[in-house]
């Protein structure tokens, strides 16, 4: 628990005080609001919201439960209401030639948005559910992240205070004002969908390793020299090929390489690449040469979920996401990779 000398002037309208308070969980608040609105620019605006709103709020806290425990509650109801206040349906794009590949499926998910390995490092992972441990590196994969915005916002709450934070039903019913009977049945019903839609297995490893790094490197060699049956060769049968905003998924090796063919290489003659990692995932941010002066400039961020060793899926985000990244917007001769 805090100094309750530093609670007190926090109460009494110390700014500097409650600033104290409150910094050392920013950082995790913000993986929490992501982990709920699914992108990080929302995840911005809702800590902002979050740290105002308990600002405003502090008089109230009582100290029957953490600060930290306190913070995670109100932002919870933060992202609750900015879901509430938002309507988020699938944005539609022609972005794409003639000859592209039918889709296989869709997803109404368009709103996604990749999280810097960066910024999740420090964190700390050692809490867990009660009922089920939920690693880290699972619990803010695409895959987890995706599956989270299907669920009702309440049902998505109640699973990731549960499951992820490891909060007691009592301290979630308090932090959504219901019961934990209610919060038992909304977590089952949660559990349920999460399984229906995202079967994980083990989890996954942390990312970084020889043959990881290997394999990320095949693969930006292929498409460095447009080499589609080199790119198919390290795929999953079953690959899934998603870019978002759009709300098209192509699935599977023959689709794969038709979308490699008709879009990729058509709308990308020359690329280059810079190796990165994103929700725990291998990732390359993407830079294509401007024709009018020669330059590599920043076009995309290429998120690659790994299945043992073949690649189960590449998600292209835009280049505004690229910002929390650190990457260059123009890539220096000397950075090429």
């Amino acid at each position: 628990m805090p100094d309750e000398t530093l609670v007190g002037r926090a109460r009494s309208g110390d700014g500097a005080a409650f600033a104290e308070l409150a910094e050392p969980y920013r950082r995790e608040l913000h993986v929490h609001c992501y982990r709920m609105l699914g992108s990080f620019d929302d995840a911005d605006d809702a800590v902002q919201e979050t740290l105002l709103a308990a600002w405003r709020g502090f008089a109230t806290y009582q100290a029957r439960a953490s600060v930290r425990t306190w913070l995670y509650q109100v932002a919870t109801n933060t992202c609750l209401n900015l879901l509430r206040a938002t309507s988020r349906r699938p944005q539609m794009a022609d972005l794409l030639p003639g000859s592209a590949p039918a889709p296989t499926g869709s997803t109404e998910v368009t709103w996604l948005q990749p999280y810097p390995d960066t910024l999740l490092d420090g964190i700390p992972d050692d809490q867990a559910g009660p009922d089920v441990r939920m690693e880290q590196a699972e619990a803010v994969s695409l895959a987890f992240i995706t599956t989270l915005q299907l669920l009702a916002p309440r049902g998505r709450a109640v699973l990731i205070l549960r499951d992820v934070l490891g909060f007691s039903a009592r301290e979630t019913a308090e932090a959504l004002e219901s019961t934990p009977e209610a919060v038992s049945m909304t977590l089952s019903r949660a559990r349920a969908v999460l399984r229906e839609h995202a079967p994980f297995g083990d989890s996954p490893a942390r990312p970084g390793t020889a043959a990881e790094t290997a394999l990320v490197r095949r693969l930006t060699a292929a498409l460095v020299a447009h080499e589609v049956d080199a790119v198919v060769a390290l795929l999953a049968a079953d690959v899934r090929v998603s870019m978002p905003p759009l709300p098209a998924v192509w699935q599977g090796r023959e689709t794969a390489a038709r979308f490699l063919t008709e879009v990729v290489f058509r709308l990308v003659p020359e690329a280059r690449f810079v190796t990165t990692h994103a929700n725990r995932q291998p990732a390359v941010g993407v830079y294509t040469r401007d024709n009018a002066d020669g330059v590599w400039r920043a076009s995309g961020l290429l998120v690659i979920t790994l299945d043992g060793d073949r690649i189960a899926g590449l998600t292209r985000f835009e280049s505004a996401t690229l910002r929390p990244f650190g990457l260059p917007r123009i890539l220096a001769d000397d950075a090429l990779k």
